[in-house]
């Protein structure tokens, strides 16, 4: 069985575990915790996705309806692993189309050497490739 879990749940105990990143502060505290910019990378991709929102015709009052549901749709996807002391491990940014996803270590530094294994049970949950080579943009 491996060490990693993805949390759709309680994590299991004694296992790193992928969490979504969903909010601004919850990147907030990844950028502290981790040393690095995600924080800056999730309100931008926010921005972006909300600036591409084309409201539907009708009253004013319903012009933000659809919004949520299409920030979660084209805005790129965030995950934080942590170990079983909630002690943060990796960060990855998966964009929702083509993009190339960017997986980083605390301080940036390279997750793939001590957490590779997680990594291939988030690309197994997410149904992508996620190797190094594509994805650890300090690497290249």
């Amino acid at each position: 069985m491996p060490d990693t879990a993805w949390l759709d749940g309680a994590p299991p105990p004694g296992r790193k575990t992928w969490f979504l990143i969903e909010t601004e502060a919850e990147a907030i505290r990844e950028s502290a915790l981790m040393g690095h910019a995600v924080e800056k990378h999730f309100r931008q991709a926010q921005a972006r996705a909300e600036a591409s929102y084309v409201p539907p015709a009708g009253p004013f009052i319903e012009q933000q309806i659809g919004l949520k549901a299409h920030v979660r749709r084209t805005m790129p996807r965030f995950f934080t692993l942590r170990d079983p002391e909630g002690n943060g491990l990796a960060t990855a940014m998966v964009p929702a189309g083509a993009g190339c996803p960017i997986i980083v270590g605390i301080g940036n530094r390279d997750p793939y050497v001590e957490h590779g294994e997680a990594i291939r049970v988030l690309a197994a949950h997410l149904g992508i490739p996620l190797d190094r080579g594509r994805c650890y943009p300090y690497g290249r």
